[in-house]
């Protein structure tokens, strides 16, 4: 009786193991999602105050509350494991998209990167010019918690004066070195000269007002004080100057004169469709842009298609019963992927130069790889074949190793052939566990930016069009475009990713529905 007892004991008590366990791992999960959304708000919440974003921060502070109170508790344990992985799909998944999305109907880009106040105060501090006989003082920049502001040293009176962007107000208390430059000033930072040529551009572009005119830096050591040549008038809503008026186009975010000339610094607004229909209607872009795509997808399939054909191949060779010495062969072939791949394009793009790259060398010929159309696009097919086939034949060791042997066994016992066998159960097999992986793949080599860039460059470039290589993607095409001598757009690139992605992501839906009817057949 006293056995059954401890019997009856021993199995009750069992179950409590994996109950610890569990408890375990929940202190743990809750002891780090607190205290990363502590650290949130450790950071987020001081520039937010600093900047009056109380609509920002309240967000912030309802989201925290949240978490707080769902991981306070034992209830609600399967939004315990679904709050993360949906703030990390919204952060790196959704909101990328969205932002890209609504860029492309903005002018961002250079001469376009703020609000019109910003532009305003940019163009009045960039059109500051010194008077004869104005102040100069001695500059050194310093740090007022994260806010760049000048210490001006009246050489005169070697008075000490703080300036901000609300103007010039007397210090007290600073410490001048031998050189007649601030050393230390109560509540700032002084900065070093390493750390002042770091911030030389917004060195440059500060100005404090005063009642004369405005201080800006000349150089990081020196501030005159000087007039601004084009000054702003809300009455009008216009730029004037020496050089005549400005008026406001709202619809363009630039001050324009009667001539069409706009100042150079505009500001961010919304255009519509204006980049989508550049896209489409400019000779010079969409005259391009078929032949750019049908290269783009022969590059992306021949990529997918070559590295899994020859993943697979050596796969199937190294998985054979009888083979010896795999993990040496294993070894030996993943080294591609475990390089670089930067490097390697580099390495890749020097063993194929006409003069003296190595290709040429041992096939004892003198081809131009990179400088004609056909060898070149070649070339770039080649090499990502070398860099990508490694990751192919891991993922298809993985797969075969999933799939029974007896399989095969029973198709040769009912009289198949290797190939018959093979092409009849292993490879249907295998593309039921591998399409979702070869469809991501194809949408990486669709964008495959490094390839072409680090490689080719996007050439050769034909004189008839230098605007576009005979190697570009559309990903290297958006980029030259968006990029190029005309300096950065933003919206306009964001506008031709929206139209990779919608070409991306109806491939990959077709792709994904003929995987599930394959799965239904193999299931």
């Amino acid at each position: 009786m006293s056995l059954d007892v401890r019997e009856a004991g021993r199995a009750a008590a069992t179950p409590a193991r994996p109950r610890r366990e569990i408890t375990t791992a929940f202190v743990v999960s809750r002891i780090a999602v607190l205290a990363v959304t502590a650290a949130i708000l450790l950071y987020a919440v001081p520039p937010l105050v600093a900047a009056e974003s109380w609509t920002a921060l309240a967000l912030l502070c309802a989201a925290a509350a949240a978490v707080a109170c769902l991981y306070l508790t034992r209830r609600f344990v399967p939004a315990k494991y679904l709050v993360p992985g949906t703030v990390f799909l919204l952060a790196f998944q959704v909101f990328p998209v969205a932002y890209t999305v609504t860029t492309a109907f903005t002018n961002f880009g250079d001469g376009h990167r703020g609000s019109k106040a910003e532009a305003v105060t940019a163009i009045e501090a960039g059109s500051v010019r010194q008077a004869p006989g104005s102040p100069e003082y001695g500059l050194t920049p310093a740090l007022r918690g994260e806010e760049l502001v000048f210490l001006l040293v009246d050489p005169k009176t070697k008075q000490v004066s703080l300036g901000t962007a609300d103007g010039l107000t007397p210090l007290a208390g600073a410490e001048l070195g031998l050189t007649g430059k601030v050393v230390a000033a109560p509540g700032l930072t002084v900065l070093k000269a390493p750390e002042a040529a770091a911030r030389a551009a917004d060195i440059s572009a500060m100005a404090v007002p005063t009642d004369g005119g405005l201080i800006k830096a000349n150089g990081l050591s020196r501030a005159v004080e000087g007039r601004a040549t084009l000054t702003y008038d809300a009455a009008c809503d216009c730029v004037r100057g020496d050089g005549g008026t400005w008026a406001a186009d709202e619809e363009q975010g630039y001050f324009v004169n009667a001539r069409g000339e706009h100042l150079a610094q505009g500001w961010q607004v919304n255009v519509g469709l204006d980049n989508f229909a550049r896209a489409l209607t400019d000779r010079t872009i969409s005259g391009y842009f078929l032949g750019v795509l049908g290269w783009n997808v022969i590059f992306a399939l021949a990529s997918v298609l070559g590295t899994f054909a020859l993943g697979m191949a050596v796969a199937l060779a190294l998985h054979h019963p009888r083979m010896r010495g795999t993990k040496v062969y294993r070894i030996a072939v993943i080294l591609p992927y475990a390089m670089p791949s930067f490097a390697m394009l580099l390495v890749w793009r020097d063993l194929f130069n006409r003069d003296f790259g190595l290709v040429n060398q041992m096939l004892g010929a003198h081809v131009d790889w990179l400088g004609e159309p056909g060898t070149a696009r070649l070339g770039v097919i080649l090499v990502n074949l070398w860099l990508g086939f490694p990751y192919m034949f891991l993922v298809t060791t993985g797969a075969l190793q999933a799939i029974p042997r007896e399989l095969t066994e029973a198709a040769a016992i009912d009289g198949a052939t290797p190939w018959r066998a093979f092409r009849r159960v292993t490879l249907p097999l295998l593309l039921v566990a591998l399409t979702p992986l070869l469809i991501s793949s194809f949408a990486f080599n669709f964008n495959n930016f490094n390839a072409i860039a680090l490689t080719t460059e996007g050439g050769p470039f034909p004189a008839a069009s230098p605007q576009v290589g005979s190697t570009d993607l559309l990903i290297t095409y958006t980029f030259r475009l968006a990029f190029g001598a005309g300096g950065a757009q933003f919206g306009f690139a964001a506008a031709i990713s929206v139209f990779i992605f919608t070409i991306v992501a109806l491939i990959s839906a077709v792709a994904f529905r003929r995987t599930r009817k394959q799965e239904e057949v193999y299931a």
